[in-house]
């Protein structure tokens, strides 16, 4: 595990029991003056708030002047960045911690596997009673409430899984590497596939309604809306055969994950940090950063307006950011914009965590009204360019940033939030305080333990694999299926001319075989389908 101060040491020497002198404010430190103090003075709020750490000045620690965030606006979303190493993850246990203490439910993305130990309490050492009497904390050793979920049940947890319906075109196009056109050709299917009823459940659904669209019974279905072309289908079937060959099978299907049950408090009124492992599908960055987009699309599709709260209902932290905005197209990179514009009214905040702020767009970046700046390095041309951009994203300050973002050690960061008023407060170098749970991983028969354990288990443990269009396009295509005819004597003697043996038939064949597929969609109707709507991101969720 890392020390929150030197990167280094064990779990025995980074935590200790036992109190440091209590967190005190700008007013308690006398040692401060001129621009000091008014930086001090920017974290002096009278409201609920979250404590970062202390103030960085002129070398030295000021445990009294503290560096903190107010808890109303934790839904003005946020940015954790810095080098590898630097202590990201560090800080957003820190996070973490506090708003789960103060009943807010948090989002993790666990993409190392070492956020787990956040459900149990820390053990005692030395380096972290120095690093409590530094930034002026009362360290106790505590866990908190947590529940384990694992993308498509790949890893320890409970699985999350979507239906293609409900992940929508939009979504799976980022995630199958189509372009533009083959993006809006798939979102003809699945509109075909939304005013028919057809809830597509797996992705052998899709196929099914991707090879009828193209025969000869199934193309008049779309003229009208622009057709679908044999090319394009091609492409999008053979996305799917890769995708489903790499194993990714597994995500899509049901029971599907409802995101409402990331909202949870505990019995005792601390919010419940959910964990989502993705240490097991490190291999696959696009998958996971377009699933957390799901997740967080389908929050936004399903919550009322709630305006201006005390705490926000969630907060979610979207690790390796960088990894959704690559290569995405404009039509993606507007509807991460507009979601991220428009989630904050609906109570949920969304922290991005990536090594520069550079990663993310700048309309989105715009949005984000908190930052936690941990250290960058400037080895190499693109370093130093990367940051003099970052320098300049950030409010005029008597710090030089250059020098300081390159010096800063470990567990610490430049920090700015937005006041209890909305205002900007003044940058402030800080030393970020520890994290009073397990900084590391719990092992995974206590992992294995927990998920057994959990209310969600039965609900979602089990993967069903109901009747749906696939299943019953075979059953139909069963029923009409002629019988062989009898052979022919002539023909078994040589008497005549031998008929070549029928090829076995392609999955095209095999889905459209006779016809059946109008048949099925006219007897599901389309008032199923006059239910689904879709949002910003193409997500399509039920009414629960």
């Amino acid at each position: 595990m890392t020390d929150p101060e030197t990167g280094g040491g064990t779990a025995d020497d980074e935590t200790v029991s036992g109190g440091a002198p209590g967190g005190g404010t700008a007013a308690g430190d006398a040692a401060l003056a001129g621009p000091a103090r008014g930086i001090a003075d920017g974290y002096a709020f009278t409201g609920p708030a979250l404590d970062l750490g202390a103030l960085l000045w002129d070398g030295a620690c000021h445990p009294g002047a503290q560096v903190r965030v107010p808890l109303p606006m934790l839904n003005r979303h946020g940015l954790v960045a810095g080098a590898t190493g630097t202590g990201k993850t560090k800080t957003l246990q820190l996070i973490a911690e506090q708003l789960s203490a103060q009943g807010v439910p948090v989002f993790l993305a666990d993409v190392k596997g070492d956020l787990s130990g956040i459900s149990r309490p820390g053990p005692g050492g030395d380096r972290v009673t120095a690093r409590a009497a530094e930034t002026g904390q009362e360290w106790t050793p505590s866990g908190f409430p947590v529940e384990f979920l694992a993308l498509g049940g790949i890893g320890h947890g409970i699985p999350v899984r979507a239906t293609v319906t409900s992940f929508g075109p939009v979504l799976l196009s980022k995630v199958l590497g189509l372009n533009r056109t083959q993006e809006q050709s798939l979102g003809l299917i699945f509109h075909y596939a939304d005013t028919k009823g057809l809830e597509l459940i797996d992705l052998k659904d899709l196929r099914a309604v991707v090879a009828f669209l193209t025969s000869d019974e199934g193309k008049p279905e779309l003229k009208g809306i622009g057709g679908l072309s044999t090319a394009t289908a091609g492409v999008i079937l053979r996305s799917l055969t890769a995708f489903e060959a790499q194993g990714m099978a597994d995500f899509f299907g049901e029971p599907e994950f409802d995101t409402a049950e990331l909202l949870r408090t505990a019995p005792d009124g601390r919010g419940v940090v959910s964990v989502l492992e993705l240490a097991a599908v490190q291999d696959k960055p696009v998958l996971f950063s377009t699933f957390l987009m799901w997740l967080l699309a389908d929050l936004f599709h399903d919550l009322p307006e709630a305006g201006d709260l005390d705490k926000p209902k969630l907060v979610f932290f979207f690790d390796e950011a960088h990894l959704l905005f690559h290569d995405a197209s404009d039509a993606f990179l507007d509807a991460i914009t507009q979601t991220v514009r428009l989630i904050r009214s609906k109570g949920v905040g969304v922290f991005f965590v990536t090594q520069t702020p550079k990663d993310v767009p700048s309309d989105v970046l715009g949005q984000l009204g908190n930052r936690v700046q941990h250290a960058l390095r400037a080895f190499t041309p693109d370093d130093q360019k990367a940051l003099r951009a970052t320098v300049k994203t950030f409010p005029d300050s008597p710090y030089d940033l250059e020098e300081l973002l390159t010096g800063l050690g470990t567990g610490e960061a430049v920090v700015t939030v937005l006041s209890e008023t909305g205002a900007p407060t003044p940058v402030a170098a800080t030393r970020l305080r520890a994290p009073e749970s397990l900084m590391g991983p719990v092992d995974a028969a206590e992992l294995d333990r927990a998920v057994r354990e959990s209310p969600l288990h039965e609900r979602y443990a089990q993967a069903v694999d109901r009747e749906s269009a696939f299943e019953r396009l075979s059953a139909r295509e069963a029923e009409a299926a002629p019988e062989k005819p009898p052979v022919v004597k002539g023909e078994a003697r040589g008497g005549g001319r031998k008929k070549a043996p029928a090829e076995e038939p392609s999955l095209v064949e095999q889905v459209v075989g006779s016809g059946m597929f109008k048949s099925l969609a006219r007897s599901v109707g389309t008032q199923l389908g006059r239910e689904i709507t879709r949002s910003l991101f193409g997500t399509a969720r039920r009414r629960r």
